[in-house]
C-alpha cells in the first residue's frame, strides 16, 4: 500500500508541499504532483496512479471538467478538495466522476486516513476468488460483479466505480434495510457517516440507472426514518 502513487493536483504551492510532506512522513513515498489541469493529464495519460486528490478550482480548467477529462484514462478514486460546499457543488463533482470530497480547510492527516481505507479496500476486492463473485438479476437490470458490468434492459450502462460499488452491495444484502451509517461504512470504508450528501447523491444516481422511472423508485426504494432497500421482486 505505501508503493501506491498519490497524484496531488493544487495551484496552491504551500497546499501540495503539504501534502506531500504529510504523506512521506505517513510513508507514502510516490508522490505526484501537478499545479494545473494540463500537466495532470499529462501525468495520468503517461503513467498509472493509485488515487488522484484534486483541487476544484485551477488555474487553466474548472477541477470538475477535469475529472471528466482524467476519467477517460483512468477509474482510481478521486478526492475532491473544495472550498464549496453547496448541494450544486457536490452533486456536481460527483456527476463528473468524484467519488469523495474534503472541504477547506482541512487536515492532511484526514486524507491520509482516507487514502489508506481506499487503498486497503481496493487491494481486498482484486484479492477476492473470482469464485466468488456473482450475478443479481432483477430482471429489469442485472448486476455482474465479476465483469464490473450495469446492464439494464439488455444494453450496458456506463456506471462509475463508487456507484457500481455501492449497487454490488445492496445485491448483496438484497431485501434488507440498510442506514445511511451502514452504507458509508461499507462503500466508503469510513467508520461514520461524514455527510449525507455522499450518499443521498449516489442513491439519486443508482436510481437513474435501474429505475424506469427514477422518481417513483421501485427497485431502491426509501425506508422513512430507517434507510434503503434494494428489493428483488418490484
Amino acid at each position: 500500500m505505501k508503493n501506491a502513487k498519490i497524484l496531488l493536483v493544487d495551484d496552491e504551492i504551500s497546499i501540495l508541499q503539504m501534502v506531500e510532506m504529510v504523506l512521506k512522513k505517513e510513508g507514502f513515498t510516490n508522490v505526484l504532483k501537478a499545479s494545473t489541469g494540463k500537466e495532470a493529464i499529462e501525468i495520468v495519460k503517461r503513467e498509472p496512479v493509485d488515487y488522484i486528490i484534486l483541487d476544484v478550482m485551477l488555474p487553466d480548467i474548472n477541477g470538475f471538467d477535469l475529472c471528466e477529462k482524467i476519467r477517460e484514462y483512468t477509474d482510481v478514486h478521486i478526492l475532491f478538495l473544495t472550498a464549496r460546499i453547496t448541494d450544486f457543488d457536490v452533486l456536481t463533482g460527483f456527476e463528473k466522476g468524484g467519488d469523495d470530497y474534503v472541504t477547506k480547510p482541512f487536515n492532511p492527516l484526514e486524507i491520509v486516513a482516507r487514502i489508506k481505507v481506499q487503498l486497503r479496500r481496493s487491494r481486498k476486492t482484486e484479492s477476492v476468488p473470482k469464485v466468488n463473485l456473482k450475478r443479481h438479476d432483477f430482471g429489469h437490470f442485472l448486476v455482474d460483479e465479476e465483469a464490473g458490468d450495469l446492464i439494464v434492459e439488455g444494453k450496458l450502462v456506463a456506471c462509475p466505480a463508487q456507484v457500481f460499488l455501492l449497487l454490488v452491495y445492496f445485491c448483496q444484502n438484497v431485501n434488507r434495510v440498510l442506514s445511511k451509517e451502514q452504507l458509508f461504512n461499507a462503500v466508503w470504508g469510513y467508520d461514520h457517516l461524514i455527510d449525507d450528501n455522499t450518499v443521498m447523491v449516489h442513491i439519486r444516481r443508482i436510481r437513474e440507472r435501474i429505475e424506469p422511472d427514477p422518481g417513483k423508485p421501485v427497485f431502491l426504494q426509501t425506508v422513512r426514518g430507517l434507510g434503503y432497500k434494494l428489493v428483488k421482486e418490484a
